[in-house]
């Protein structure tokens, strides 16, 4: 089992690589997808799109987007 202080140095020392290739961290904070606020608060945006033209528009626009696509991978 690792130590603390070796889990600790290796962590620095990886960070200190990524700083040395030219990159910082940065944190990023996202809506917790299991809530069940979450939930309620999509399937409330997806009900009010239900009849909007502009969705309607881009929905057909992906459809004809993803057609003729097979062999691409």
């Amino acid at each position: 089992m690792t130590s603390s202080s070796g889990t600790s140095n290796k962590l620095t020392r990886h960070r200190a690589r990524m700083r040395a290739a030219g990159l910082r961290p940065v944190q990023f904070w996202v809506p917790d997808t299991r809530s069940p606020e979450f939930a309620a608060d999509l399937q409330r945006q997806c009900l009010s799109l239900k009849d909007d033209q502009a969705e309607a528009d881009v929905l057909r626009f992906n459809e004809a987007a993803a057609t003729g696509v097979e062999g691409w991978v």
